[in-house]
């Protein structure tokens, strides 16, 4: 049954607010502050991007397929450590299930021994009351540990001992799947939601099985089936969607799913003025990409968070303002997280939502705000574009071309 009539979407999204990451690569002791709805991370090469959104990947995937899979999914600590550091590697979160409600700060510390990687301690707490700090309702180390239960964890509460069946194990992802502990539930609902996007025009051409699909794969190989779903339950949906996408790319006319014979799915794309439509093998990447993105993006029940790595790849300069925009609509329902070093993608950007990463003198990923860069600010008011200013070289840091990216950021130390 078609549904025709605009979805529901969640009316409270949780928002990340900050991030701290120790040892993870070239983020030896990374800080983000005041982190927005729509955050992008702009750099030249080597800069770090990648590794960022790795961070949210690293963790969404500890708490799908475990620690130790995304643990040697990486290289172990032999590729996974800041080199030439010790100790373990650090997570810290802070996020609101919803506006004014109370910070919630998420920790986490994984360490190596002889038999694989294990929890070195993990925590959640928050603040309740307008005096006093922040207490910890979930507190673990190496699988044993102490929680609060209730919809309302409060200091005063009885805490209880716990414990898990490996030190491997993270204390959230197996209680969090307990009734009796809300808060704990909501934090992993929230990560393992997380859609981390890696998609690539070729993964986008498949003949899947036929079957509609609600939600697109990271790669994005199964598009025919989500099409197919759409069409089948959110028809309105699909056509935005694809009025959007005629507006793109000319002479686009229809985009359908048909099943073949053999029950496969076969996406196919009819531009004008031909009367026969073309197999999706032969689309170009950028009409292929730029449907799958805006298919994420009007999600039906879209990610809590949504990841897109360098938007621009395969896309022609003139779609990526437009693409931007369709992200800070998109944001209203998720928080986006985006990696680009394209000036067209950022020049839709307000200076708050928009970090430059860049290597400093040890080799480590810092990251500044284009909003706290002296003169940015000023050159907005005179209506100067964040990504020209970008490319004409107004930055502090994240010049390609100086450096590393950080020879004005360490001058202006001296």
């Amino acid at each position: 049954m078609k549904k025709d009539s605009k979805p529901a979407k969640q009316k409270t999204v949780p928002r990340i607010e900050y991030l701290r990451v120790e040892n993870y690569r070239a983020l030896h002791n990374l800080e983000l502050k005041e982190i927005k709805p729509l955050t992008v991370f702009l750099g030249p090469n080597g800069s770090g991007k990648s590794t960022v959104f790795d961070v949210f990947a690293f963790l969404s995937e500890c708490f799908s397929v475990g620690l130790r899979k995304a643990w040697d999914k990486r290289g172990r600590f032999k590729e996974l450590r800041t080199r030439g550091c010790d100790g373990p590697i650090c997570f810290e979160i802070k996020y609101r299930e919803a506006p004014g409600t109370p910070i919630i700060t998420y920790e986490l510390k994984i360490d190596e021994n002889n038999k694989g990687p294990y929890v070195v301690s993990e925590k959640l707490k928050w603040k309740r009351s307008p005096v006093g700090g922040p207490f910890a309702f979930l507190e673990f180390a190496n699988g044993k540990g102490k929680v609060i239960s209730g919809e309302q964890p409060d200091i005063k509460d009885e805490r209880l001992d716990e414990s898990l069946d490996s030190p491997e194990m993270l204390a959230v992802n197996t209680l969090g799947q307990l009734s009796k502990n809300p808060r704990i539930i909501a934090l992993r609902r929230f990560i393992t939601g997380w859609y981390l996007s890696y998609l690539t025009a070729d993964q986008t051409r498949g003949i899947p099985e036929a079957g509609p699909q609600e939600k697109l794969s990271a790669t994005g190989d199964n598009l025919p089936n989500v099409i197919q779903y759409l069409r089948e339950q959110h028809n309105e949906i699909l056509d935005k969607i694809l009025i959007t996408l005629s507006k793109r790319v000319p002479r686009l006319e229809k985009v359908e799913a048909d099943i073949m014979q053999d029950g496969r799915l076969l996406l196919q794309i009819k531009d004008a003025p031909f009367e026969k439509p073309i197999l999706s093998k032969f689309a170009s990447d950028g009409t292929l990409k730029m449907l799958a993105y805006l298919t994420v993006l009007n999600d039906p029940n879209p990610p809590q968070l949504i990841g897109i790595e360098e938007p621009e790849n395969q896309l022609h300069p003139s779609l990526l303002p437009s693409l931007c925009d369709e992200c800070r609509a998109a944001a209203e329902f998720s928080q986006l997280m985006v990696t680009s070093h394209s000036p067209y993608f950022v020049n839709r950007l307000r200076a708050n939502e928009l970090y430059v990463l860049f290597r400093d003198e040890q080799g480590y990923t810092q990251a500044k705000r284009a909003s706290d860069m002296l003169g940015i600010n000023d050159f907005l008011e005179e209506g100067a574009l964040l990504g020209n200013l970008w490319a004409e070289g107004h930055f502090e840091v994240g010049d390609p071309l100086v450096n590393a990216g950080s020879y004005k950021y360490k001058s202006k130390k001296k």
